[in-house]
């Protein structure tokens, strides 16, 4: 008799509509790895536009609705953001932790999971923590939930959560550290980032040129730094674009501090025209900062996917990031919200091009084990010896 493959059920909050409407799409990407040997189910809450029962790339994903159709805005994007951006979404989070919990006991009860794959320690840490005593937890923790969260007034609530979980996943050395405070045992944490999709790549090639075109990449929110690199390019002497994509509540704000530079806002990108950005831009620059709410990048898929493409990087250097970026090896670190240090990396890459292609060769060599293929493998290996635990 053919062995039962182990069932997962996937818990996350961020999940594209459709496949390429530029919302980030690692949770997705690795449902479709595990799905190659295990049976995988997604449960995500509704935003505009979703079907709430649909097939992403052949994986099952089930939609929870939470509040009236119209006003359902809550995941659309990054939940803390978003109340940030317009604090009348909280009145959403009750409705949503409710439904939450009954559509996740409801899933329980129908799938029969051998495991969970929970992502983000609130909210669906917490559902996960109030439902189920009984299926073992994987808890995927990306950053903005730790990092914003850990020293506030809920600092218990994640210290539950985490205990709960039988094994936590990080994004970087600082964050494992950061855990680990919280009273998890080093041999129940580990790093290991989101995979970079890397197939159907575009490769970027380095040209000579006098004008350099500039990528920037990400949800416009403050730890994302766009307002540092806007304050860099201002006085900067060289000539330049500048490609904005994405989208966020400071768009209107960075529009306004951009007005006269040559800056496009193109807004959010499916992977497919990302992939083209990457391709004709002759350097990308992330300048993360952490923001004052105390929440800063992991390590941005952004970054490995730019990086597999061969385009030359400059980034800040914090944890996870310099994991990847060894400053003048495989791009360029410049210190947070340092304008200064980061015009003048601009203009030395965009003046150097045989740093451009060095930078180019080595970023694309180490990504390469940073495949989406390459992390499903590891996650699934973990979430099977998690289910037998």
């Amino acid at each position: 008799m053919r062995k039962r493959r182990p069932r997962v059920l996937i818990l996350a909050s961020t999940f594209p509509a459709h496949p390429g409407d530029g919302t980030p799409e690692f949770v997705g990407d690795l449902a479709v790895e595990l799905a190659k040997t295990m049976d995988v189910r997604v449960l995500v809450p509704a935003v505009p536009g979703a079907d709430l029962v649909s097939s992403y790339k052949g994986v099952e994903v089930h939609r929870f609705r939470f509040f009236p159709r119209r006003w359902e805005d809550l995941a659309d994007g990054a939940i803390l953001e978003n109340i940030r951006g317009n604090w009348t979404r909280a009145l959403q989070i009750v409705p949503f932790l409710v439904s939450e919990l009954i559509h996740v006991g409801a899933h329980l009860r129908s799938f029969k999971p051998d495991v969970l794959h929970v992502f983000w320690i609130i909210p669906q840490g917490f559902t996960a923590y109030l439902v189920t005593r009984k299926v073992p937890v994987l808890l995927t923790t990306l950053g903005g939930d730790l990092y914003a969260l850990v020293d506030t007034p809920i600092k218990p609530i994640l210290k539950r959560v985490l205990k709960h979980a039988k094994h936590t996943t990080v994004m970087n050395a600082e964050m494992k550290r950061q855990v680990e405070g919280l009273g998890i045992t080093p041999d129940r944490v580990s790093v290991e980032p989101m995979g970079a999709d890397l197939s159907e790549i575009v490769p970027h090639t380095v040209r000579e040129t006098d004008r350099v075109d500039i990528l920037f990449v990400g949800r416009l929110v403050e730890k994302k730094g766009l307002t540092h690199l806007l304050d860099a390019l201002k006085d900067s002497t060289i000539d330049y674009s500048l490609t904005v994509v994405g989208d966020g509540p400071l768009g209107e704000e960075l529009k306004a501090q951009a007005a006269g530079m040559p800056v496009e806002f193109v807004g959010a990108l499916s992977k497919e025209k990302l992939r083209q950005q990457y391709s004709k831009a002759d350097m990308i620059v992330l300048p993360s900062v952490r923001a004052v709410s105390g929440d800063q990048d992991g390590l941005p898929v952004v970054l490995l996917e730019a990086l597999g493409s061969g385009l030359p990087a400059i980034a800040s250097n914090l944890s996870g990031i310099d994991s990847v970026v060894t400053d003048n090896e495989s791009g360029l670190l410049v210190q947070p919200g340092n304008d200064d240090e980061l015009r003048n990396a601009i203009e030395r890459l965009a003046g150097d091009t045989e740093l451009r292609r060095r930078l180019s060769a080595e970023g694309k060599r180490r990504v390469e084990e940073r495949s989406v293929p390459a992390v499903g493998r590891r996650y699934a290996s973990l979430l099977k010896r998690v289910a037998e635990q």
